[in-house]
């Protein structure tokens, strides 16, 4: 199988495992994986990834040999709302960016994950088209 590497910014790599992970796991549970994994960067009291919390934690990822400017540029990288921190909702947007092979895919659960519901809820499907 040919390796999946998807760039970070400030120009680091590694491996993406996240498609791998979504085939296995499927669409929700790749979802709560990610929860997980920002619950281990996050910083216990804020509730946010801050640039500390990455620091103290990034060998969980592998990252432990970044330095300081490319862990502030992985947090500029996914900070939507500017306040210097990864919020939950941001830190998964970021990794379904730094991967590909997700974007590529992550229509297709969508549309899964909203047939689901609706099939749930006794509601009609409606069609983003």
């Amino acid at each position: 199988m040919e390796s999946n590497r998807a760039k970070v910014a400030a120009g680091v790599e590694f491996e993406d495992l996240l498609p791998v992970m979504a085939s296995k796991l499927g669409g929700d549970g790749l979802i709560r994986e990610l929860c997980n994994g920002f619950r281990l960067l996050m910083d216990k009291e804020e509730k946010v990834i801050t640039f500390e919390s990455l620091k103290k934690n990034s060998a969980l990822l592998g990252l432990q040999d970044l330095g300081d400017e490319q862990l502030m540029s992985m947090i500029r990288e996914g900070d939507l709302d500017g306040d210097g921190a990864l919020t939950q909702k941001e830190f998964c947007v970021l990794m379904f960016r730094l991967s590909p092979d997700l974007m590529e895919d992550s229509q297709v659960w969508l549309e899964d994950a909203l047939l689901h519901h609706h099939q749930e809820n006794g509601t009609q499907r409606s069609s983003f088209y």
